[in-house]
């Protein structure tokens, strides 16, 4: 009897199908969870990095397959193969990214994973999943207070279940230093200094919640901050993704109004067009992996509405800016200042964004870098100067014949009114319908008041700005230009954007109309040094253009402001200004001999603290045998 049971058995495993051969096998086969130090793990959290091994009951006849999905929804995260006469696999090292939400955006706190073997289920086992912390960065002029709406037991994040935490909120340390409205003047961080801190920052929240990756969330400048941290200082990737709300990849030139108050420099320098498009896209290009995601607002779309920026905008960052880098971008019609407050924004596009299921994410390649085509906008002059308390002031400013002027006003009191004169010479009431007036209390949005006009009169219009209760006792400073649509066209350029100290470089500028040269009166460079110093050079004819050869003194970013004054074909006055940012770096042969004396010196002080330690050695054995003798 045992003969024949033992015989049927044999017969039943030559004509079995392979498959199921091995499902057979697979009942007591394990699979396990290995951490990144290969450390047998049950718990992990979202983005965590980690290996799967599948150990089956017997070797294997012949290579085996083995796929890794989560649950029921089949959703592949890995794969190995048993080798021939091997009885397990390891996949590669892969981020768990995804884990905690499944298809619905319901959190998923607790995942099966199934290993299958040719297509059978080999094994299962399960593991607890925590959240991704998420962490804020704030923008220009601001603080971790922008943030107020995503944090506390209330704010939109804590409702969702995530964690978060916002750079400057206290914590953990780290404070960015993006301009201070209550010292305007005070120097701020570069984009790199501040970039440190935010790696500060994500060190310090991964070593608190145990996370390897977290969600990081940029609102205006805060975006271009956290694309310096992932290009520049992100050692592993600790990103799972950037989300950014108006960031301005291209500039924005109402950053041009501050700058030519010398406040908030070098930030205002940094987050010019010129800046931006020329230097910092150009070398800020690696995502190591990293999905970009942006909205942008596109609230105004009639041009004489927006004072500073192209449209369609939000106000300070035009949607042209926000799409400067290849990304995936989406829009709604909100204010700059909106969109780190709106809950539609967070339910709508931050929210899914953070609840990405594992089956959506996916490693981004860098782009290439795709130059700006786009013509720098056409301003007038930038008047600056004071209101006193309880004062006024008058500027003049000469709009030629233009089909849009656009006027924008920066006063970091936010406290002075505008009574606005055209070329009749009559006073023009200002309305948001007709002139698309608009004031705003926000600082971080560069500009306090706007309005503007289509197909203005040509001629002088004088703007007077007076004083109010509101004003403070010192008076407010002011700057006033206007953006100018069609007529004459500046075109100003530097020889290089990325000089070192001392090495020459050429400044020109030329007025066009129609593809025409335009006669120039006069032009200067007001060139704005590192350290804050305004310095004026005036600008010679020279062929097609006027030119001058300036030299940086110090590494650093400068800021350029290109002064014209012309005349149109009629005779009329025409007056431009065109904005630039160079940066200085020094040669890497100097910073290597920068370095090399710095370790000298510091090699000196060892040597010298080590003399000091023999010294005292020496005395104290020479007394202690001085006491023995006697």
């Amino acid at each position: 009897m045992k003969r024949a049971t033992l015989i049927v058995g044999l017969l039943l495993l030559l004509v079995l199908p392979l498959g199921l051969v091995q499902q057979a096998r697979a009942q007591s086969a394990s699979v396990v969870i290995l951490d990144k130090n290969k450390a047998v793990i049950s718990k992990l959290v979202d983005g965590d990095s980690i290996q799967l091994r599948l150990k089956a009951q017997n070797r294997t006849a012949q290579p085996t397959r083995v796929t890794f999905v989560l649950d029921a929804e089949t959703v592949h995260v890995a794969e190995c193969t048993i080798q021939t006469n091997a009885d397990s696999c390891e996949t590669e090292r892969f981020a768990a990214l995804g884990w905690y939400w499944d298809k619905g955006g319901q959190p998923k706190k607790e995942r099966a994973i199934r290993a299958l073997a040719d297509g059978a289920v080999a094994a299962t086992t399960q593991v607890q999943i925590a959240p991704r912390p998420v962490v804020l960065a704030h923008g220009f002029i601001s603080s971790a207070e922008a943030w107020a709406a995503y944090l506390g037991p209330n704010g939109f994040l804590a409702l969702m279940g995530a964690h978060g935490f916002a750079v400057g909120d206290g914590q953990f340390e780290g404070k960015f230093n993006t301009g201070s409205i209550a010292d305007p003047a005070g120097k701020t961080n570069t984009i790199a200094q501040n970039s440190e801190i935010l790696g500060r920052y994500i060190t310090s929240v991964k070593k608190a919640t145990g996370a390897q990756q977290v969600d990081l969330i940029g609102h205006s400048m805060g975006g271009t901050i956290s694309r310096y941290y992932i290009d520049r200082l992100m050692q592993e990737r600790d990103v799972a993704q950037l989300i950014m709300l108006g960031t301005p990849h291209n500039g924005s030139d109402c950053a041009n109004l501050p700058a030519s108050l010398n406040l908030y420099i070098p930030a205002s320098l940094e987050i010019r067009p010129s800046y931006m498009r020329g230097i910092f896209n150009s070398q800020i290009t690696r995502r190591r992996g990293v999905p970009f995601h942006e909205l942008a607002g596109t609230p105004i779309i009639e041009a004489f509405k927006s004072p500073c920026t192209d449209v369609p905008t939000d106000v300070a960052v035009s949607l042209e800016s926000a799409q400067g880098i290849p990304l995936d971008l989406k829009t709604m019609p909100l204010l700059h200042t909106d969109l780190n407050t709106s809950k539609q924004v967070f339910e709508t596009f931050v929210k899914p964004l953070l609840q990405k299921p594992a089956s959506e994410f996916r490693s981004e390649p860098d782009p290439a870098p795709t130059p700006s085509s786009q013509d720098a906008l056409q301003f007038t002059h930038i008047y600056t100067g004071h209101v006193d308390a309880s004062g006024r002031q008058e500027v003049t400013i000469n709009i030629d014949q233009v089909a849009v002027a656009s006027f924008a006003l920066y006063d970091p009191t936010r406290s002075l009114t505008v009574t606005v004169r055209g070329a009749s010479g009559n006073v023009i009431a200002l309305d948001a319908t007709r002139n698309g007036l608009i004031v705003v209390d926000d600082p971080s949005t560069l500009v306090y008041l706007g309005y503007g006009f289509q197909n203005p009169r040509p001629g002088p219009w004088r703007i007077t700005l007076q004083a109010t209760s509101k004003t403070p006792a010192r008076g407010a400073d002011y700057a006033v230009t206007a953006q100018l649509r069609g007529g004459a066209t500046l075109k100003a350029r530097v020889s290089t954007l990325l000089p070192q100290p001392n090495e020459s470089v050429d400044i020109a500028a030329r007025l066009e109309l129609a593809g025409q040269n335009l006669p120039i009166r006069e032009a200067q460079a007001l060139v704005r040094s590192p350290d804050g110093k305004l310095g004026t050079i005036s600008l010679a004819p020279s062929g097609d253009e006027w030119q001058v050869a300036w030299k940086p003194v110090a590494s650093g970013v400068y800021g350029i402001n290109i002064q014209v004054s012309g005349s149109a074909p009629d005779g009329a006055p025409l007056e431009r200004e065109a904005f630039l940012s160079v940066l200085a770096q020094p040669a890497a042969n100097q910073v290597a001999a920068s370095q090399q004396r710095i370790v000298t010196i510091l090699l000196l002080v060892l040597a010298g603290i080590t003399t000091i330690i023999l010294i005292l050695a020496a005395r104290r054995l020479a007394k202690r045998r001085t006491q023995k003798a006697s």
